[in-house]
């Protein structure tokens, strides 16, 4: 399916997908295994299901997980061509196109505000699948995640974290309405066992207390294109707005139980990736930009693995294009796979990441209202041609500097980033308004998923800005309040 995924954690959604390693489970804490390469330290959870990369003594995640295999030894050489009709192949009419949510929620125990373990965790799932009918996914005698069965609209998944989170990852569905009916119900499921075993999970953009390696999060939206003209547009305007939709749903203020100065500290740590695979990917705007200057780009950027027989071998150092080429020495005489292409698409981290569907990365974590907010957002300005032509012709004339000048300032200052004379809240109200119009166009009466968005651009009051001004007035400068303040 193509979609367009909007991610919005650290607490946001699709920075990393790791599972709980069966052997490791105990503890407070998921413990990694690692493997070394120069300067760069890569560690490998459990069954390597994520990868962190440790640089200045801080664990940064750059891979998503778990990775897959191909069923069958490829007998011919992968080409670029093949990569290119790989993208290609996600194009689909616009009666096709459909809405994708991931995100995320910190578990923490009630009576010690503490992240839950694995055996709180595994509990929970166990729960969830015997009360409300999933099916669980295991590796061994643990569970490690749980899935649907054989839903109309596609199939869910609820994913286990190693920071302690659980990460519903939605279908493919039609309407807002649906995404909202989605969400909702996970909530609720999860809301109903976990009081019971006096657990709560947290809908912020990064974890306000505990350290937990400094592991981002991010909510995400996937969403469709119908041709690679159409990708391109919705790539350009994803890519321009993305710092604006950091602003709007900036929501990680706390690290370590105080305010640590950002509007989305999740936004700045990952501007702090490796540049290899991260960033505003300033190609997209040159004219020759299509498909096969995006595989061009993923062609070089570093490779981090190989998946071979449930076995995670790391090839740093490598490009997809060496391996390509035979030149990977750790698994010689191997031929590339489709699906270890898919797996090193994982690996890169931009602002808006292209597969076969875009998937929005810009978003904090947040509440309800504000996770529907994101699908809606975008699919106001993405999935309407008018909505579409007028981001277009309003980021026309922005610079290569500008849009990089608004990638790194939004995380400090948000909607209060001066930009072109005036204020980022006032880009905004343009912004919203179009987005709004182009739901309104769908005639679905799906525009009031917008409210919460309106009420942030008239009062310039981000979920940030009102968590940091609890925390110095009702709250009396103790992060404890938060964890009530913004349970689900």
């Amino acid at each position: 399916m193509g979609l367009l995924y909007l991610k919005g954690k650290l607490g946001s959604s699709s920075m990393f997908l790791g599972k709980v390693d069966s052997n490791q489970r105990k503890g407070s804490c998921f413990k990694l295994s690692s493997l070394c390469s120069g300067s760069v330290h890569y560690q490998f959870l459990y069954k390597d299901k994520a990868i962190a990369r440790y640089r200045r003594g801080r664990s940064v995640i750059v891979a998503t997980g778990p990775a897959t295999e191909a069923h069958a030894i490829a007998t011919e050489p992968l080409t670029k061509d093949d990569l290119i009709d790989y993208m290609l192949s996600g194009c689909k009419p616009k009666e096709k196109w459909r809405i994708g949510t991931e995100h995320e929620k910190f578990g923490f125990e009630f009576d010690s505000l503490r992240p839950i373990k694995y055996n709180q965790i595994s509990a929970l799932l166990n729960s969830i699948a015997a009360r409300f009918d999933w099916d669980k996914i295991m590796e061994g005698d643990n569970i490690i995640g749980l899935k649907t069965k054989n839903l109309p609209q596609g199939n869910q998944s609820i994913s286990l974290e190693p920071g302690g989170q659980i990460e519903l990852s939605g279908a493919p569905l039609k309407t807002l309405h649906q995404t909202y009916d989605e969400i909702n119900s996970h909530l609720y499921q999860v809301k109903t066992v976990a009081e019971e075993m006096r657990i709560g999970f947290l809908g912020l953009g990064f974890q306000p207390k505990w350290r937990l390696d400094d592991i981002p999060h991010v909510p995400k939206v996937n969403l469709d294109f119908s041709s690679e003209a159409d990708m391109i547009k919705k790539m350009r305007a994803s890519l321009a707005l993305q710092p604006l939709a950091t602003a709007l749903f900036a929501n990680s203020p706390f690290k370590q139980g105080v305010p640590n100065g950002y509007a989305s500290f999740r936004s700045y740590l990952s501007s702090q990736f490796d540049k290899h695979r991260s960033g505003m990917l300033p190609f997209v705007f040159c004219e020759t930009f299509g498909f096969e200057q995006f595989v061009d780009y993923a062609l070089d950027v570093p490779m981090i693995f190989v998946y071979r027989k449930n076995k995670y071998i790391a090839c740093t150092g490598m490009s997809f294009r060496d391996f390509m080429a035979g030149k990977v020495s750790v698994i010689r005489g191997q031929m590339p796979t489709l699906s270890d292409w898919e797996n090193h698409l994982t690996t890169i981290f931009p602002e808006v990441r292209l597969k076969r569907y875009m998937e929005m990365r810009g978003a904090d974590g947040g509440s309800l209202n504000m996770l529907c907010a994101l699908p809606a957002f975008w699919v106001g300005l993405l999935y309407d041609e008018v909505s579409l032509h007028n981001v277009l012709d309003m980021i026309g004339d922005w610079s290569t500097e500008d849009r990089q000048y608004l990638r790194n300032q939004v995380p400090f200052t948000g909607l209060r980033t001066p930009f072109q004379g005036r204020l980022l809240q006032h880009v905004a109200e343009d912004v919203l308004k179009w987005a709004k119009d182009g739901l309104d166009r769908r005639c679905l009466n799906e525009s009031v998923f917008l409210d919460p968005l309106m009420e942030v651009v008239e009062t310039g009051m981000t979920p940030a800005d009102k968590l940091v001004e609890m925390y110095y007035s009702k709250w009396g400068n103790n992060i404890d309040h938060v964890f009530r303040e913004c349970c689900y």
